[in-house]
């Protein structure tokens, strides 16, 4: 279906808005996926705060302007499945590594995350959700803390069993 000038404005609008606000960006190649493949994905898309879109190139092109995806301009090329991470870095990277996995036509052709095109796919897919990162930064806080209770209580240790040690030694008649 195609668009008219009012329409095609609109959408820019709306994938700048998104992209100004995201995390990640994967384009990725869909020709050959299934509406049913499709579907699933964008389920699973809004499931985990992911901006699933297929625009033209030139619309895209046009609405990363002036964001930190920008640099990904000359790489768009191709029919296209844009997906924009808004709530946590990798998810993006994870939804199209997942949905790759069983269909071999579904390509991740851009991965952009902070301003820069990355190298690989796996790279932003294995960034930690939220949670796991704080679970991360919980464990390193704690670590000292640990760490001196253990000392604390290895001193505590060694002057209680010197002190049973002396009484005893007082206690047998010489």
């Amino acid at each position: 279906m195609a668009l008219n000038l009012s329409q095609k404005q609109e959408v820019v609008a709306e994938l700048a808005d998104v992209a100004s606000k995201a995390h990640s960006l994967v384009a990725a190649e869909y020709a050959g996926t299934t509406v049913a493949q499709m579907t699933a994905m964008r389920k699973k898309a809004r499931e985990t705060g992911v901006y699933l879109r297929v625009v033209k190139n030139t619309l895209a092109s046009r609405a990363v302007a002036g964001t930190e995806y920008e640099c990904v301009q000359d790489a768009l090329v191709g029919p296209l499945l844009y997906a924009f991470s808004t709530e946590e870095p990798g998810a993006a990277g994870r939804l199209i590594k997942e949905f790759a996995k069983g269909n071999d036509k579904l390509q991740a052709k851009v991965v952009s995350m902070g301003g820069q095109m990355l190298a690989d796919l796996d790279v932003l897919a294995t960034l930690p959700t939220r949670d796991q990162a704080l679970a991360m930064l919980a464990r390193v806080l704690a670590e000292p803390a640990s760490m001196f209770a253990r000392a604390v209580k290895a001193v505590a240790d060694q002057q209680g069993g010197g002190e049973v040690a002396v009484a005893e030694a007082e206690a047998e008649p010489a």
